[in-house]
Parts: structure tokens; C-alpha cells; sequence
């Protein structure tokens, strides 16, 4: 699986452990930066990872800064992603399910490393359902359009 990556400066640390487990798993990993500990705004990389997510040329996303929240915010707004803050294995698992989330945000400040790990193994694992979901998950893009629901 190909995947994207990106982390702020408070994800930094997170987002290489991250990075050398999913090559250790034998995904190619897409790194859309920081590439340092240097205060940097996580707009930036949130974008940029969901932007390789939504033009195909990655499978999945997993970002990460202090709290995940503010990264999936800015991935969120790229349409198409499907982003979703995870401090655990079974939501991870169930926004692919249910909601067919295609990127993983992280806090560095909530998540150690080997829970980290155990996550991203729940969110690449899991397959979306489908069916009664589906119609839902398709809402996500008439909202994208602007269509008031």
C-alpha cells in the first residue's frame, strides 16, 4: 500500500516512528513533510498529504501533530478526504468500516508509539462495508459540492 505522511513540528518525533514501521511493513511511504523539529504550521502538511490521498497517487494518509486535530481540520477541507482523529485501535477500525475514512490523524501529546502502531495496524486492516454505509459516505461529497442536505 502506498502511503502518505505528514506531521507538523509537534508530530515530528511520532510521525518517524510511524514512518519506519509502515516500511518495516513493506508499504511505500510518501513523505509530505516537515522535515524538522522547527515550529511550522500543520495546515500546511495536512493539506498536502490529503492532497496525495485524493489525487490517487496514494491509498491512505496518516498525519500527525500535537493533538491530531488541527492537521485532520486542514486535511478534512481538501475534498475527498476522509479524514478522522484516532487515540485508539477500534475507531480507527470503524471510521474505515463505516465511514471509509482514507487518512489517520495522531496526536504526539495523547499517543505513545506502540499505541500508534497498533492504530494505523486497525486502520489499514479495515475495509469498508459498504451497503447501508455507503449512502451515507456518498452524503459526504454532496456536501463537498454544496448541496445543503
Amino acid at each position: 500500500m502506498k502511503i502518505a505522511m505528514g506531521a507538523d513540528h509537534a508530530g515530528f518525533n511520532l510521525r518517524n516512528e510511524v514512518k519506519a514501521y509502515l516500511a518495516e511493513l513493506g508499504h511505500e511511504v510518501i513523505d509530505a513533510g516537515t522535515d524538522s523539529a522547527e515550529r511550522t504550521d500543520y495546515p500546511i502538511w495536512g493539506a498536502r498529504a490529503a492532497h496525495l490521498v485524493t489525487s490517487g497517487e496514494c491509498d491512505a494518509g496518516v498525519i500527525v501533530c500535537g493533538s491530531g486535530i488541527g492537521i485532520s481540520i486542514a486535511a478534512n477541507k481538501v475534498p475527498g478526504a476522509r479524514c478522522v482523529v484516532c487515540t485508539e485501535p477500534f475507531s480507527a477500525e470503524m471510521a474505515r468500516r463505516h465511514n471509509n475514512a482514507n487518512m489517520l490523524a495522531m496526536g504526539e501529546r495523547f499517543v505513545g508509539v506502540d499505541m500508534a502502531k497498533a492504530i494505523v495496524d486497525a486502520f489499514l486492516a479495515a475495509e469498508f462495508e459498504g451497503g447501508r454505509h455507503a449512502g451515507r459516505v456518498d452524503l459526504f461529497g454532496r456536501i463537498e459540492q454544496g448541496e445543503q442536505l
